[in-house]
């Protein structure tokens, strides 16, 4: 005889099961690093302060960053190491109770040019992917209305070539950027996009309505070519991300090509 109460045990328990299955959609994973001002015009105070993190940014959740491997500067084809001025300091977003550690300096700009800031973290091992992941970041700033330099290669190990002008940028324009990994194109490559979902009091800025509004995903083309229009005011991360050919203690490294831009809206 059929039993009712029965088989909706049943039915409810399986469907508990298929749920548990499910695994919950995995937080993207960006380096950070973003400067107090993407553009120096006279008048303004010639020191930059740069802010290095390791952060979910559209969730705003930081998470713990040792002192990065490399952090400098590319100004006029020349590299300026900058390790040494990075300080350590302690923080958390409005929705952590824990704090955690980024790093933090100042830099003064001397001369009229583009400044190309550019790191290299310390390996992070993140357990629910069986990696370790290295993000090399990169922002870019104007001083005095420099406008050359920009597209400069840094010689990382994978990094965004930008083809659009990464700073003076309207909400509403498109970013186009090159992947390179080893100094090649990177075809058909990954590319997430996050907007960096900066507190107001005590709500955020955006509430995305599902998890696929987080993280955008755009490809690569067959030359490393990707394109995305950003449509709110504030900065954008590009993470383009590849496997390394090395490994650590035999675990496979997941590099990422980061770059920050700022977008204003047109008033």
């Amino acid at each position: 005889m059929w039993n009712f109460k029965r088989s909706c045990f049943i039915m409810g328990l399986f469907l508990g099961l298929c749920c548990l299955s499910v695994p919950a959609p995995a937080l993207a994973h960006f380096g950070t690093l973003i400067p107090s001002d993407d553009i120096i015009s006279q008048g303004d105070s010639r020191t930059v302060k740069l802010e290095v993190k390791f952060i979910h940014p559209m969730e705003l959740q930081y998470m713990e960053m040792v002192k990065p491997k490399q952090f400098g500067v590319l100004f006029r084809d020349k590299k300026i190491n900058l390790l040494s001025t990075l300080k350590s300091t302690r923080g958390k977003a409005p929705n952590q109770e824990k704090e955690f550690t980024f790093w933090e300096t100042n830099y003064k700009i001397k001369r009229p040019g583009v400044y190309t800031f550019y790191m290299e973290p310390t390996p992070y091992w993140e357990p629910a992917e069986d990696c370790y992941i290295v993000h090399y970041t990169k922002v870019a700033i104007s001083a005095f209305g420099a406008e050359s330099g920009w597209d400069k290669p840094v010689g990382l190990e994978t990094e965004i070539i930008p083809l659009t002008r990464p700073f003076g940028l309207w909400t509403g324009n498109v970013f186009t950027g090159k992947v390179l990994v080893n100094g090649k194109p990177a075809a058909n490559t990954d590319v997430e996009v996050e907007y960096l979902n900066e507190y107001s009091g005590a709500k955020t800025k955006i509430n995305p309505p599902s998890d696929p509004y987080v993280t955008q995903v755009v490809k690569t083309d067959s030359n490393g070519v990707f394109t995305y229009a950003m449509p709110k005011a504030g900065w954008w991360g590009f993470a383009a991300l590849s496997t390394s050919a090395k490994k650590i203690k035999g675990k496979d490294i997941e590099i990422g090509a980061v770059y920050w831009v700022k977008t204003i809206d047109l008033n």
